[in-house]
């Protein structure tokens, strides 16, 4: 499609909204700004301008709405189980082993890990916030930096390679002309690569700042996981203690054996709605044995909190993600109300493909750039068609396989998209189980995540 004015004036949003980010203020004036000056120079009306604002944010809520939702339901979940003092009780084997801010850094990163390969992170990320964050939180390990070993390890390390559903792998190998198994294997290594570099980067930014949280009074955040010991232990603690991760462990299990020996695939969206609606189940369940005569009341008052925190939460992204989502053709249409409306961010992709030299080198980091750009709309996967689609096509000048260009590509859109470098992806929900600011979480993720890629990328160019 050729590039109009409107094209340009969406890639001075995203520069501005980029500018904005390095200079680490808050981007949300500038994304609604950009929204309306899109809408008004693609229709040429005013009105349009400000219909696009509004729609924009509709269409970004109605996408986002099952991470509002989860965030809500958990939330709730852990006052109910704090009300029957089951919290301490629950997390105390955890304790034992997650004794310091080291160890429970490496714990969070190996327990996310393993579930979301299986699962993706959608679940994995309220099933560890609830039963190890306040544990990591008391060991010494500051909330943003938990928040950041979580997204590392599953929007990042396992949702990049997607190695054991491979939904990822074959986007990009069906778009690149290649098996599936060769880009899988590909994405498995440099995800691993990527993951260890910015995982030790960003551990070794927390040591440089060990000294601000050396003092539990002092530690950011610390105040919203305190568990508290004066709780006298009672039959209802105990068994809400035990019957919650027992329940968890039994989804995880479920999960496992249909996603190996049947047919079912409890993965994205599914998987989260089968915790979040187990969790409804337990909040009950908790709020009946407490105060049986008040089951009523206390149950919507934990959910209205819950949804309270979530909105205050996420109620700043919507905008943000609205401008992204302007620029898919998947959403586009729907913000600016007409049946075929242009595709803005993927449309200046490809009418900037041809700029990328042949050299390998330059190829294979110029793949991993468009990838990066295609992430910018949250998503992470709706790039893929695209890197793959480049990789089948740069490979036979570049000198490089077809599957390597397509892992690099798919490294760069999913590490960015899928929930570490933008605050409208699912990021927020990591953001929002550990009670940090989403836009201060990019930041801790951006060199770590950056490096990382850079030398995987390296890596590849070496290997492949």
């Amino acid at each position: 499609m050729e590039l109009v004015a409107s094209h340009w004036i969406y890639l001075i949003g995203i520069l501005l909204i980029v500018l904005t980010m390095l200079f680490r203020k808050n981007v949300l004036v500038p994304a609604i700004l950009m929204t309306f000056v899109v809408g008004f120079a693609f229709s040429g009306s005013i009105i349009s301008g400000f219909q696009t604002i509004f729609m924009s944010s509709l269409v970004a809520a109605s996408e986002l709405f099952n991470i509002f939702l989860i965030i809500a339901i958990m939330t709730a979940l852990l006052q109910s189980l704090d009300s029957v003092g089951a919290s301490e009780q629950m997390v105390r084997p955890f304790s034992k082993v997650m004794t310091n801010a080291t160890v429970s850094y490496i714990v969070l990163i190996a327990v996310t890990y393993g579930i979301s390969l299986f699962f993706w992170p959608t679940p994995a990320v309220p099933l560890v916030g609830a039963l190890l964050l306040p544990v990591a939180v008391r060991a010494g390990l500051p909330p943003l930096y938990a928040a950041g070993a979580i997204a590392l390890a599953g929007q990042g390390m396992a949702l990049s390679s997607d190695y054991m559903i491979q939904i990822a792998p074959m986007l990009s190998a069906t778009a690149a002309g290649v098996s599936v198994s060769s880009v899988a294997d590909r994405a498995l290594v440099l995800s691993l690569i990527t993951g260890v570099v910015a995982m030790i980067l960003m551990y070794l930014f927390f040591r440089n700042e060990r000294k601000q949280f050396t003092d539990k009074s002092k530690r950011s955040g610390a105040r919203d996981f305190k568990i508290k010991h004066a709780r006298t232990r009672t039959w209802k603690s105990t068994l809400f203690s035990t019957l919650t991760p027992v329940v968890f462990a039994a989804v995880i299990l479920y999960m496992l054996y249909t996603a190996l020996f049947t047919d079912l695939q409890y993965e994205g969206s599914s998987g989260a709605a089968l915790i979040g609606g187990v969790s409804v189940i337990l909040l009950v369940l908790i709020s009946c044995f407490y105060r049986p005569k008040h089951v009523l009341d206390d149950v919507s008052n934990h959910l209205v909190d819950g949804f309270l925190f979530a909105f205050k939460a996420m109620g700043p992204v919507i905008p943000i993600a609205g401008f992204f989502f302007l620029g898919s053709g998947d959403f586009s249409s729907a913000i600016l109300g007409i049946e075929q409306a242009p595709s803005f961010l993927f449309d200046i992709v490809r009418a900037g493909e041809h700029l990328i030299p042949s050299h390998p080198a330059f190829t294979a980091f110029g793949l991993l750039f468009v990838g990066m750009l295609t992430g910018l709309d949250g998503s992470g996967f709706s790039g893929l068609p695209l890197t793959g689609a480049l990789a089948g096509a740069l490979a036979p000048v570049s000198g490089i396989e077809p599957a390597t260009l397509a892992a690099i590509g798919q490294m760069g859109a999913i590490w960015v998209g899928g929930g570490t470098l933008i605050a409208w992806s699912s990021l927020v929900a990591v953001a929002g189980v550990a009670k940090v600011n989403v836009q201060q979480l990019v930041r801790l993720c951006f060199i770590p995540v950056v490096v990382g890629l850079l030398i995987s990328t390296l890596v590849a160019l070496l290997l492949w």
